[in-house]
């Protein structure tokens, strides 16, 4: 009977066993650590000794097979640790690529599905999307404009976020861009066919997004691709508001992007729709300036489009600050009437697109270079529309308010 039991085993295990308990059993008897409470230290010492005793002794066949048996199980019990520990790293590695999530999360979602990838991947998109619920009232100022165009109109969507540092990555710039798109498909309502048309983001929401990039893909929601997008980033990630403008019948319809990481993107946009009255005039010259017109649009910041379609609030809001300033100087009535259309006019200067002085050449203002641009092309040319979109626009300015409305309740 000791012999089947012993075949179970190979001879060199046992060999192995017996030596270390032997070896285990005297040391602990007479080592001091033992006596001072540190027979682990011991134990794991005296190992070390019979190894190096077994392997160092030439004249026992049995005890290098002993030897030889216990370094080959020790080996493979190494070697299978490690293979293990790389398989992990591998998994984490892949599902970080696939998800862009912290390393941390990747980690913990692998561990409670028992290293299943596929498992761990929807355990991370499900506790991405409470995250994302749970940041949805969070301020997002930062962010990017997506600009899409076509040869009748141009689309514009502005896309928040918490930080800047999310507005670099190419995940959100491909969602905006894949929103700037679905946007230029948007009708415009049937009674209202141009100028600049505004798209509730709550209209944008419900359409559908065919997304083909590697970490969100496939056919899904505005809303889902934004959630989604939420609960990798982190942050919490909103579509603010979007805009539609028609090129006129026959003309130009010109775009710029400042501060630009990519082609249709931007933190501040102008836009701007030319027109010639001549149908069969050449567009090049049209487009040269249209294309420096839309980047004087975002340079100039202009209010209105010509001196009468200035609204009578603004005009007589100003009107009454420049009266209180040229009062404070303590001159005639006369003087002080003289003093305020002058200072109008330099208003006009500032806020009339028309008025404005060319940014690209500041010798004229941009009614004068629509004059030599229409006896250029031989034909009367005009702005149609313009449109300046930045990001974060009036975000933190209602946030003050907010905040304020909020102390003054409390007092």
């Amino acid at each position: 009977m000791a012999f089947h039991g012993g075949a179970k085993r190979s001879l060199g295990s046992m060999l192995c066993n017996r030596m270390l308990n032997t070896s285990y059993r005297s040391s602990t008897t007479t080592s001091p650590a033992a006596a001072n409470g540190r027979g682990f230290s011991t134990y794991v010492s005296n190992k070390r000794a019979v190894f190096s005793q077994v392997s160092e002794s030439q004249t026992s066949i049995p005890l290098r097979l002993a030897n030889t048996q216990c370094g080959s199980a020790l080996l493979l019990r190494r070697l299978s640790v490690e293979a293990s520990s790389s398989d992990q790293m591998s998994l984490i590695k892949q599902l970080r690529q696939r998800t862009s999530a912290p390393i941390k999360d990747v980690k913990a979602a692998l561990i409670d599905c028992n290293w299943e990838i596929e498992a761990a991947l929807k355990e991370l998109r499900r506790k991405g999307k409470v995250l994302a619920s749970k940041k949805s009232s969070r301020l997002a100022s930062e962010g990017l404009l997506a600009l899409a165009q076509n040869e009748s109109k141009a689309a514009i969507i502005e896309l928040n976020c918490e930080t800047d540092f999310v507005a670099r990555n190419e995940i959100f710039q491909y969602l905006a861009l894949a929103l700037a798109k679905q946007a230029l498909l948007v009708k415009p309502p049937s009674q209202q066919v141009s100028g600049v048309i505004p798209i509730a983001s709550e209209h944008l929401e419900d359409l559908k997004l065919n997304l083909e990039h590697p970490k969100i893909s496939g056919e899904t929601t505005v809303q889902n691709a934004i959630t989604e997008v939420a609960a990798i980033m982190g942050e919490n990630i909103k579509l603010r508001r979007g805009f539609v403008m028609s090129a006129a019948s026959h003309g130009v319809l010109s775009t710029y992007l400042h501060s630009s990481p990519q082609p249709g993107l931007g933190r501040i946009a102008g836009i701007l729709s030319l027109e010639v009255e001549d149908k069969n005039s050449q567009l090049d010259a049209i487009q040269r300036i249209g294309s420096e017109l839309a980047m004087h649009v975002v340079a100039a910041k202009p209010l209105f489009l010509t001196k009468e379609l200035v609204s009578s609030d603004a005009l007589e809001s100003e009107r009454e600050i420049l009266k209180s300033q040229a009062e404070s100087t303590g001159k005639s009535q006369m003087a002080i009437d003289k003093i305020v259309e002058g200072r109008l006019r330099k208003y006009y200067e500032e806020v009339v697109l028309m008025e404005q002085k060319f940014i690209v050449d500041d010798t004229v203002n941009v009614k004068t270079l629509l004059d030599k641009l229409s006896k250029e092309v031989g034909s009367p040319v005009k702005i149609e529309n313009f449109f300046r979109m930045e990001v974060g626009e009036g975000i933190q300015r209602l946030e003050a308010s907010s905040t304020s409305e909020n102390l003054a309740e409390a007092v």
